[in-house]
């Protein structure tokens, strides 16, 4: 069942947060469901871009649709993650996404109100919901490339007023994570003073945090053990989900890790079984791993065990 991000908002705030996971392909998908049923939590599938691209939009959202129908009992939101305005209204348009984020953030304060306000305006009288984000996290995710010198925490006090007037539904801050798999040169050190000021000018309202891959250490050894070449990759510490929960961040975005599960499956496959040519004995097992690592995530996130819970609010 697609619903929006309101509605699992409103059971989530301040006491967990609920995973945010991007796809690419029908195997991402389908071990995306099955780990958030495996672990009994609703969920939110996040489209990019570069996914829209990666081979048709058309075909995407077909495959989610098909999943729908595969999985009835799951529950989840299909958002647009990091979109332009165009991107943003064609998926309006299309009425297939339930949410959408508007990123104008490369913009000054007043553009980035201008831009977001347009699409929230033509999100709402669709009853789209739409996150928007303020402030900018470093790294490289896609077509996302912002330089550690040009990165800018989240001033709270602006944060109360681009809230209130753009109509925005909920907002990403900029902590102190970033975009890709090398989060932090030396000592994690996330702003959760930042999360927590902007709660208190702006009550009960959900915040998103962007960037939250934790890169498990044990994924990264497996993958350079297979071939790979990853040096210094480090990410945000799983333990601080609740943390921000608490806090009121309802949606934690990841895609990093997923992507370190998938580069880490094929990798040894073809190291190990150099004969191997089809490409489905590697897909079966990813696709379990998959399921695994979203299981595993949801733990941290508090979101597991919350599905029939969420499944009353949403009837």
């Amino acid at each position: 069942m697609i619903v929006t991000t309101k509605r699992l908002f409103e059971h989530a705030y301040g006491k967990y947060a609920i995973g945010a996971y991007n796809i690419n392909n029908a195997e991402q998908i389908m071990g995306m469901f099955k780990g958030n049923l495996e672990s009994k939590a609703p969920f939110i599938i996040q489209i990019s871009k570069g996914a829209r691209a990666y081979t048709d939009k058309r075909l995407l959202e077909g495959m989610i649709r098909a999943a729908d129908e595969i999985f009835p009992e799951a529950i989840f939101a299909v958002h647009i993650d990091h979109g332009d305005e165009e991107t943003c209204m064609d998926a309006i348009d299309s009425g297939f996404y339930s949410s959408v984020m508007i990123d104008a953030s490369d913009e000054n304060f007043e553009k980035n109100i201008e831009i977001t306000k347009r699409v929230v305006d033509a999100a709402h009288a669709k009853d789209i919901v739409v996150e928007a984000e303020l402030g900018q996290l470093a790294g490289i995710e896609e077509d996302i490339n912002v330089l550690e010198a040009t990165a800018h925490l989240t001033d709270p006090k602006q944060a109360k007023e681009f809230i209130e007037k753009t109509g925005c539904d909920s907002l990403a801050a900029a902590i102190g994570t970033s975009h890709g798999a090398y989060k932090f040169a030396g000592a994690q050190n996330l702003r959760f003073d930042i999360i927590e000021e902007i709660q208190k000018l702006v009550p009960n309202f959900p915040l998103v945090m962007h960037g939250s891959s934790s890169v498990p250490q044990e994924e990264v050894k497996r993958i350079n053990d297979a071939g790979g070449e990853l040096k210094g990759a480090k990410g945000v510490d799983e333990n601080d989900f609740s943390k921000a929960a608490k806090l009121g961040v309802t949606k934690v975005n990841i895609d990093t890790d997923g992507r370190l599960v998938w580069c880490r499956v094929h990798r040894e496959m073809f190291k190990d079984k150099p004969e191997v040519f089809d490409l489905r004995p590697a897909g079966k097992i990813f696709m379990e791993e998959y399921a695994k690592y979203i299981a595993n995530k949801n733990k941290k996130l508090g979101s597991a065990g919350m599905l029939e819970e969420v499944r009353k609010l949403v009837k």
